[in-house]
């Protein structure tokens, strides 16, 4: 697959929205309770995306007709990456996170993220070491953990 990640504009809001709540909704039900689940499709509205794009810290990995995944950073804090489930497992997620690492790593010496429990491994094999732990108190009394990670990047 010939994938090329570029910056995200205006134009790809549906298609980035799309993404984010395809992957949350396939992956995540596996891992977290329905709450956690909407919290996250809640989270990744129009409007947050449309911010991310226009913070110029937002991009797309495209196959040239399709754009299967998306990333995003502020600072040196990795916010969000994801990829369209039939993409997964074929090295998409590892193009991105290059691509992150790499801008966050021209101003900061690590970048840190928060990571939900399907992503931890994947990010520990990246060198990522947890660093602490997050809890979001959510609706019906559903706790969202989370594992805040950092990796040296210099």
């Amino acid at each position: 697959m010939n994938m090329k990640y570029i910056p995200a504009a205006m134009d790809m809001a549906d298609a980035i929205h799309n993404v984010l709540h395809t992957s949350i909704k396939t992956v995540y039900p596996k891992y977290y309770p329905k709450e956690v689940v909407d919290f996250f499709c809640h989270h990744h509205s129009r409007e947050h995306i449309l911010e991310g794009i226009a913070s110029g810290n937002m991009g797309v990995l495209t196959d040239g007709v399709e754009i299967v995944g998306t990333g995003c950073f502020d600072g040196n804090h990795i916010t969000g990456v994801y990829v369209l489930p039939r993409y997964q497992k074929k090295g998409c997620g590892t193009q991105i996170m290059n691509f992150l690492e790499a801008e966050i790593g021209k101003k900061h010496g690590k970048s840190v993220l928060d990571a939900s429990l399907p992503a931890a491994a994947l990010y520990e094999h990246r060198g990522y070491r947890t660093v602490g732990h997050g809890i979001y108190e959510l609706e019906n009394d559903v706790k969202l953990v989370y594992e805040v990670m950092e990796k040296k990047l210099h």
